[in-house]
C-alpha cells in the first residue's frame, strides 16, 4: 500500500507547481528567443536573380586538403542547378579539379568568374594559370572572367612584381576581363598590381577587419570603402569580389554571427548595391566545414545554404537563428522533468522554490553548450573536452538537486557519494575554467567562450561551497581571476560574449574562494 503524502510535503506542492510552471516559461522563453523567425526585405526570387557567389564544390566530409583529391560530379551538377535559381554567375578559386564547371555552368545558364590559385610555388601556379588560359579560350561564351590569384599578396605568398607578371601573361593570351582579387587594404599596399587589371575585384568582410564592424555599422563601411576605391582607380571598374557575414562562431569585439545578422547584411547589402549599380559577389554559397580548422567555427558558416545544400534564409523569407529551438526546448523539458524525478520531494519550502528553478538552469545551460559544440567543435579533441564537460555539469547538478531533496535510500547513500567528492568536482569545474581562461588570453581568435559549460558549476559551489585542496583551489583562483581583464582588454568592452564569459569567471572564482574559507 501506498504511504500518503505528509502534510508538510502537501502544504510545498504548491509553491512546488509553480516553480515548475516557472521553470518552463523560463526555457521556453530562452528558446523562442533564440530561435523565433525575424522577418526582413527579400534579396533574391527565381524572378529576380542575383550576381554572383563564390562557389567551392566540397561536400561537408571534404576538404582541398584531402589526399587524394577527389570532386564529385554528381554534387556539382546539383549545386549549380540550385544556384541558377538565384544567381546569374559563379565566382570559382581553382582550376585543379573544377575542369568541368564551364559545361555544368552553361548547361544551367550561368556564367562563371575562372579563378586560377597562385601560391608560392611557382609550378603549382604556372600549372594553374595555363589551365585558366585554356579553359577561358575554350568557353568564351561562359566565362565572363579570369582572377590571377587569390589574397596572394594578404598571405605573402609571393610578390607584386611576381603577380603582375603572372597578370600580364594571362591578359596576352585570353579575350576576357582579367583581374586578381585581395582584401581591400593590400590595394592599396601593392600599387604595381592595378594598373596590370582590367578592372579591380576587393574584398570587404567587415566581421574580419582590424577593427571589426558591428551589424549595425557594417554596410556604412562597406559604402565608404567601396567609394574611396571608386574614385581613386576611376576610370577602372570596381568588383566587390567577397563581402559577407557569418551566421555562427564566435564575437569579434562588436562584430556577432547570427544567421539573422547575415541575412541583415547580405539582403541590405544587395539592395544598396543594386541602387549603386555596383559589380559583386556574394561569399559564399555553401557553408564550407573544412574551413573551421584553420579560421575557428566561424570560417565554416558564411554559407547561403549549409553543408546539406539546405536553406538557411539568408536571401528571402523569415530567418531565425535557432531552427532548431522547439527540438532544444523539448530536451530542455525533458531533463528538467528527469531531473525533478531524480531529485524527488524538496526538503523544504526554499528546496521546493529552488528545485526547478535550479533544474532549469542545468537544462539550459547543458542545452546551450550542446547546441555551441554542435556548430563549432571541430576536432576529436574539442568533442571530448565537450563531453567531459557536460558530464561535470550532470554530476554537479544531481549533487545539487540531492542537497534540495528529501533524502532516504538511494538518496542518501548516493549524496554520501557527491559530499565526499565534492572537493574534486569543483577542482575539475576549477580546472577547466583556468584553461579556459588562458585560452581565451593568450590564444582566442578561433576559440569560442565556453561560458555555458561553467555556469552551473560556479553557481552551485559558490552558493553551497565544498571543502578542496587548498594550494590548487588558491591557484586555479589566482589564474581565473587574474584574466578577467586581459580577455575583457582583448575582447573590447562592447564584447557582450567576453562580458558573460567574465561574469561566469567571477563567478567561479567566487566559489573557489568560498571553498578556502570553508572548514
Amino acid at each position: 500500500m501506498d504511504r500518503p503524502m505528509p502534510r508538510s510535503a502537501r502544504n510545498l506542492l504548491p509553491l512546488f507547481l509553480f516553480a515548475c510552471l516557472l521553470a518552463l516559461a523560463g526555457l521556453g522563453t530562452l528558446w523562442y528567443g533564440l530561435g523565433k523567425p525575424v522577418l526582413l526585405p527579400d534579396a533574391a526570387s527565381p524572378t529576380h536573380k542575383l550576381q554572383c557567389a563564390s562557389y567551392t564544390p566540397f561536400d561537408k566530409d571534404q576538404s582541398p586538403f584531402d589526399q587524394p583529391f577527389r570532386l564529385r560530379p554528381a554534387r556539382m551538377d546539383a549545386d549549380l542547378a540550385l544556384l541558377a535559381e538565384r544567381f546569374q554567375c559563379i565566382r570559382t578559386y581553382s582550376m585543379t579539379g573544377l575542369e568541368a564547371i564551364p559545361a555544368l555552368a552553361r548547361k544551367h545558364g550561368l556564367k562563371v568568374m575562372l579563378g586560377a590559385w597562385v601560391n608560392a610555388n611557382p609550378i603549382d601556379s604556372d600549372k594553374e594559370v595555363a589551365l585558366l588560359i585554356a579553359a577561358a579560350n575554350a568557353n568564351p561564351d561562359v566565362v565572363s572572367a579570369v582572377i590571377v590569384g587569390n589574397e596572394t599578396l594578404l598571405r605573402k605568398e609571393v610578390t607584386g612584381e611576381r603577380l603582375a607578371e603572372l597578370i600580364k601573361r594571362v591578359k596576352a593570351q585570353v579575350t576576357v576581363p582579367v583581374t586578381y582579387a585581395d582584401v581591400w587594404e593590400f590595394w592599396l599596399q601593392h600599387p604595381q598590381i592595378a594598373p596590370a587589371v582590367d578592372f579591380l575585384t576587393i574584398h570587404l568582410l567587415p566581421y574580419w577587419e582590424d577593427d571589426p564592424r558591428s551589424i549595425d555599422q557594417a554596410l556604412a563601411h562597406v559604402a565608404e570603402v567601396r567609394q574611396v576605391f571608386g574614385a581613386r582607380f576611376a576610370p577602372k571598374q570596381i568588383m566587390i569580389g567577397e563581402t559577407g557575414w557569418p551566421s555562427e562562431g564566435r564575437q569579434r569585439e562588436t562584430a556577432l554571427p547570427s544567421r539573422v545578422n547575415e541575412a541583415r547584411f547580405i539582403r541590405g547589402f544587395v539592395a544598396m548595391a543594386e541602387q549603386n549599380d555596383w559589380s559583386y559577389n556574394l561569399i559564399e554559397a555553401f557553408d564550407q566545414p573544412w574551413k573551421r580548422a584553420s579560421e575557428g567555427a566561424v570560417g565554416g558558416y558564411w554559407g547561403l545554404y549549409d553543408a546539406d545544400r539546405q536553406d538557411k534564409g539568408i536571401l528571402e523569407g523569415p530567418v531565425s537563428n535557432l531552427a532548431l529551438w522547439p527540438q532544444w526546448l523539448a530536451a530542455s523539458a525533458l531533463l528538467l522533468l528527469a531531473a525533478l524525478l531524480f531529485a524527488g520531494r524538496p526538503v523544504n519550502a526554499r528546496a521546493a522554490l529552488l528545485l526547478p528553478l535550479l533544474a532549469a538552469i542545468g537544462a539550459a545551460s547543458l542545452g546551450l553548450w550542446g547546441e555551441l559544440m554542435r556548430t563549432n567543435a571541430r576536432f576529436a579533441g574539442e568533442w571530448l573536452w565537450a563531453v567531459l564537460l557536460a558530464g561535470l555539469n550532470l554530476l554537479v547538478l544531481a549533487h545539487a538537486l540531492l542537497a534540495l531533496a528529501q533524502r532516504q535510500g538511494w538518496r542518501e547513500r548516493l549524496f554520501a557519494w557527491f559530499e565526499a567528492r565534492a572537493g574534486w568536482l569543483l577542482l575539475a569545474a576549477g580546472f577547466a575554467a583556468a584553461v579556459s581562461m588562458l585560452a581565451m588570453v593568450f590564444e582566442p581568435r578561433y576559440r569560442s567562450f565556453p561560458t555555458a559549460s561553467l555556469l552551473l558549476p560556479a553557481l552551485v559551489y559558490l552558493l553551497r561551497p565544498v571543502v578542496a585542496r587548498r594550494a590548487e583551489v588558491a591557484l586555479l583562483a589566482f589564474i581565473i581571476g587574474a584574466g578577467v581583464l586581459p580577455q575583457l582588454y582583448r575582447e573590447g568592452l562592447a564584447n557582450q560574449q567576453a562580458w558573460a564569459w567574465a561574469v561566469v569567471s567571477i563567478l567561479m572564482v567566487g566559489a573557489l574562494w568560498r571553498s578556502l574559507r570553508t572548514r
